[in-house]
């Protein structure tokens, strides 16, 4: 059975900005990075977090080897991609038009191993109805004031399990309580 983690970088006022300078992973958090899309099973992707992430999709470039090896394991991580807009996604993705809790009910079922949730509106449908196993914030060493927050709307019960740091970022691992 599947272990289904919502996992995004995190300001220290608990904002998400894909764009903030503050964000760029360190060599550890790029590198921890690479292994863990590696390993998992699969990432189901709200629209705007997948088409950031579909930088990683052709190579660009000036790219050092730690960015070859992540694009690589982006383009071998399967892909599915909930949206109600958009026609078409890319490589070894699939896109999901209605009930992605559907889907992460079948994926838990079917498959082994982590897979990711990625974009605060799609894990906070995902939470709301119990779906998210463990909660991975990356906590970078800058204040944004404003934004995107990690949670939206109230904070599920939750309990720390772990903690790791990578050169100035603290991952802080939690289960729901």
């Amino acid at each position: 059975m599947a272990k289904i983690v919502y996992s995004m970088n995190q300001s220290l006022d608990g904002y998400v900005d894909h764009d903030h300078a503050g964000f760029l992973p360190n060599k550890a958090l790029f590198r921890h990075y690479i292994d863990q899309v590696r390993a998992q099973a699969g990432g189901l992707y709200g629209a705007r977090l997948y088409q950031i992430m579909q930088y990683w999709d052709e190579d660009q470039p000036g790219w050092d080897a730690a960015e070859r090896d992540f694009a690589a394991a982006w383009r071998g991580h399967k892909k599915w991609v909930a949206s109600k807009t958009m026609a078409a996604v890319g490589p070894n993705a699939t896109l999901v038009h209605r009930d992605p809790a559907a889907l992460i009910r079948r994926l838990k079922a079917e498959l082994e191993g982590e897979v990711y949730v990625g974009g605060t509106r799609l894990a906070h449908s995902m939470a709301k109805l119990g779906l998210i196993d463990e909660y991975r914030l990356y906590l970078h060493p800058v204040v944004l004031g404003k934004g995107t927050p990690f949670f939206r709307g109230a904070r599920p019960p939750l309990r720390l399990v772990g903690s790791d740091t990578f050169d100035g970022v603290i991952r802080l691992t939690y289960v729901p309580a």
